[in-house]
């Protein structure tokens, strides 16, 4: 890069003193140079450093990584848990969930609450069990379901968009009003004797995987883009999370809110079709309370939170098959029941307390 320079003894006084500058002018130059390329490496490693750490930070928190490590830890310390058998099972078990909680996500993402949805699916169970029965035509029946349970949410979501109801009173009153209805309408017994060919519809299976558990794959992922993609999913998230500057910003809130619980009945009324099949009969017992805890801790553990404005489809799904595959664990490991329902308990709060510390932090 540069000439070699001449022997400094052999020059004149001038001519030594400009080789001198020269000389220390290089050394300058090379060392500004090293100090560059040091601060660059420097700067390099600190970015793919500081970017390795928001990875592993974002995988790490995210409903997928936490569960598959659960999942890993379960699969060593219990017997038969990864049997194709005991998966199949599961995923079956969580399609009915699973359907409930996407209807509860809509109401939380909106900051609402519908403790309804279980005793709908099973007041529709009812309803479409006894036309099967006595009629015999199971497709109007699995229509019916859909059809009541969509009924119900609308009622609902008028009270709580139109009346201005508190989402507790009116969906608490609804669980009774359905409650009571269901014991009266079967005088507190199962409605029994369906069509074989309704179980064998719904219950088919693609190669090993159940029909339900497909569906629930498909409507998550529809629920997904509708939430993500369109203007009605972001108009719900804008709800929920300031419902009076949605309303001025040219939202219809009440609208929003409305439809919100009205998809919240419709997919009670999707759940109802599948555990009639599953247990070929209809009875008051399906919309038991506790499936309602189900529910709301599915929908809280993926990450659906009970102020409104976040969550996903995805990660409620998510949340079913974690809370799922506790129920499963114990089960397995002959845990009593009261004792799971103790540790789903602690496993809301825990989650619900953590929604708080990160609400709080983010205001």
């Amino acid at each position: 890069m540069f000439q070699q320079a001449p022997c400094i003894i052999c020059l004149k006084p001038a001519d030594r003193v400009k080789d001198v500058y020269l000389h220390i002018s290089i050394k300058k130059s090379e060392g500004t140079w090293n100090m560059l390329d040091q601060t660059q490496n420097e700067d390099r490693n600190s970015s793919t450093t500081q970017l390795m750490l928001t990875f592993f930070k974002s995988v790490s928190n995210s409903p997928l990584f936490i569960f598959g490590v659960i999942a890993v830890v379960l699969s060593i310390t219990v017997p038969n848990f990864l049997s194709v058998r005991n998966i199949v099972n599961l995923l079956t078990q969580s399609s009915t969930i699973g359907l409930m909680a996407l209807g509860m996500t809509f109401v939380l993402i909106l900051g609402g609450l519908d403790l309804s949805i279980p005793a709908n699916m099973a007041f529709s169970g009812i309803l479409g069990a006894l036309y099967m029965r006595d009629i015999g035509s199971p497709v109007i029946a699995a229509l019916i379901m859909v059809a009541v349970g969509t009924a119900v949410g609308c009622i609902n979501g008028f009270a709580v968009a139109k009346l201005k109801m508190i989402p507790f009173i009116v969906t608490l009153s609804m669980q009774a009003i359905l409650i009571g209805s269901s014991i009266w309408i079967t005088k507190n017994d199962s409605v029994y004797n369906l069509p074989d060919a309704f179980g064998d519809t719904i219950l088919f299976r693609m190669g090993i995987v159940p029909l339900p558990v497909l569906v629930l794959f498909v409507i998550t992922i529809i629920t997904h883009i509708v939430l993500k993609l369109s203007f009605f999913g972001r108009w719900i998230y804008y709800v929920g999370i300031n419902k009076n500057a949605a309303g001025v910003s040219g939202i219809p809130a009440e609208t929003v809110t409305f439809f919100g619980y009205l998809l919240s009945g419709f997919f009670s009324g999707l759940a109802a079709i599948i555990v009639t099949a599953r247990l070929n009969s209809a009875s008051a017992s399906m919309g038991s309370e506790n499936i309602v805890l189900d529910i709301v801790s599915s929908a809280v553990v993926g990450g659906v939170s009970i102020y409104g404005g976040v969550g996903t489809a995805l990660g409620a799904v998510i949340g079913v098959i974690f809370i799922t595959v506790i129920t499963n664990t114990m089960n397995l490991l002959h845990v009593p029941y009261y004792l799971t329902l103790v540790i789903k308990g602690l496993v809301i709060i825990s989650v619900v307390g953590f929604d708080s510390l990160r609400s709080i932090r983010r205001s």
